[in-house]
């Protein structure tokens, strides 16, 4: 019912721009509303509404299924994208904020589906099931279930002890963060509603564009650098904004993750920039913004881009690579593994020489002065051995569909990641139009299980789980 409404508000920019697609986004949006209704009022009479942990995981891989189809259906009845298989796989794109598209000439798209699509990715870079229990008490039942499958991130971080307050905190920060981002792209040149949607989608590191060159299309250095800023703070923990809308940057000090992030995006663009310069003709400053601006589009997993790096130096499309595995701070918007896994990882790894050294010893993990518990370090070598798997299975099952090896490993990292644009023939300036149904349907199902952090839908297939 809530997708149905969001639906909804679609129509002023229909109505404003005559854009000839209200009627599908009417009907749309009521049949997803009616639709959702008569399971409310199948489901609100049930006497049973304890929710396990199990029931959570169940509803919140139904609950991003049932969005995804019910999202496609405004492309599909308009006939902007009459293909159920390519419409599912853009809405699917746009609410696991992967930015992955199918659309060879985006702005041909009505203006009231161009603000759904961005919408979709809106939604999905908070979470619309944190937003229903922030706005919707009436499910009478406890959400901790749903919010520990839902947050991104292996790590849990509470602004306030009721998961309801912490929602709206979370959605309050990520509002005005998207209004200043409006603001400033207005005041920079950028036409209102294309501020709109570039601001809904940078936020939630989703990186769908109302252009066809994506920002390249924006010539205005302003515009990138406004761009380049909130594709960083929506990549950054939200706990953090939270601190520091209340002047409390102890963070800086205390957060290893963040330290990292920001010492990461500041490496890897000054080694970026080094490499592009002897390969361009672009000035000093161009270079140096051009390359900030890819580094943390990829690392954000936001999938902006301002120019074909496919043509840079090779060594530049190596990094560029690496990046689709690393991913933000947890507790951001951003997907792929994150930088607080990474960095457990590097810490385990270097103790683990210690502890060959002193086997007696007992040497903890500690994480922003937090002694890290061995239950969270085996989590987080699990999620990244699963990870690794399913790049190297997806990537073999693309390649049997024979995509060529280099646009196959592209294209499962960047939609298992959530980036957006990979490698190869779906690079910065291609798309996904070209890649067979079958491989539409792999690649939409990774997204999902990229966006709902692995265990949440492998727990699923999994026997255990099923069991009494």
């Amino acid at each position: 019912m809530i997708i149905g409404g969001f639906i909804f508000t679609a129509l002023p920019f229909s109505f404003y721009y005559k854009s000839g697609d209200h009627l599908a986004i009417i009907i749309s949006g009521a049949f997803t509303i009616f639709i959702g209704f008569l399971v409310w009022i199948y489901t609100r009479k049930l006497k049973n509404k304890e929710l396990g942990k199990r029931e959570g995981y169940i509803i919140v891989s139904l609950g991003w299924l049932a969005m995804s189809l019910f999202g496609s259906l405004p492309f599909i009845i308009n006939g902007s994208i009459p293909n159920f298989t390519n419409a599912f796989f853009e809405t699917v794109s746009g609410f696991t904020t992967t930015g992955a598209s199918i659309l060879t000439d985006i702005e041909s798209i009505p203006e009231g589906l161009l603000y759904w699509r961005s919408l979709t990715q809106w939604l999905g870079g908070m979470g619309i099931i944190v937003l229903s229990l922030a706005i919707l008490p009436i499910l009478g039942i406890g959400g901790m279930q749903l919010y520990i499958a839902e947050v991104p991130g292996p790590t849990k971080d509470k602004i306030h002890p009721r998961v309801k307050e912490t929602a709206k905190r979370l959605w309050g920060i990520y509002v005005i963060l998207t209004l200043a981002e409006i603001i400033l792209l207005t005041a920079g040149g950028m036409d209102l509603f294309d501020s709109i949607n570039h601001s809904l989608t940078t936020m939630a590191t989703g990186g769908f564009s109302t252009k066809n060159q994506s920002i390249a299309f924006y010539e205005s250095p302003f515009i990138q650098y406004v761009i380049i800023f909130f594709m960083f703070l929506a990549g950054t923990n939200f706990t953090i904004h939270y601190l520091a809308l209340h002047r409390n940057f102890s963070f800086l000090k205390n957060n290893n993750e963040f330290r990292v992030y920001l010492f990461l995006v500041a490496g890897f663009t000054v080694i970026v920039t080094l490499i592009h310069l002897g390969h361009v003709n672009f000035n000093i400053e161009e270079t140096f913004r051009k390359s900030l601006f890819h580094v943390v589009s990829l690392i954000t997993t936001t999938g902006f881009v301002t120019s074909d790096y496919e043509n840079w130096a090779p060594f530049s499309r190596f990094i560029f690579f690496i990046l689709l595995f690393i991913g933000g701070c947890a507790g951001s918007t951003s997907g792929s593994i994150k930088v607080v896994r990474h960095l457990l990882l590097f810490k385990n790894g270097v103790l683990e020489l210690k502890r060959l050294m002193h086997p007696s010893a007992v040497i903890p993990v500690r994480l922003n002065e937090r002694t890290i518990s061995s239950t969270v370090v085996q989590n987080v070598q699990a999620f990244v051995f699963f990870y690794i798997i399913i790049f190297i299975a997806g990537s073999f099952i693309l390649s049997l569909m024979h995509i060529d090896f280099i646009t196959a490993i592209g294209a499962v990292a960047t939609c298992l990641g959530n980036v957006g644009p990979g490698i190869g023939t779906v690079g910065p300036v291609a798309n996904f139009a070209h890649m067979p149904e079958a491989g539409k349907w792999l690649l939409s199902f990774l997204m999902l299980l990229g966006r709902l952090e692995l265990f949440t839908m492998v727990i699923l297939f999994s026997s255990a789980f099923w069991k009494k």
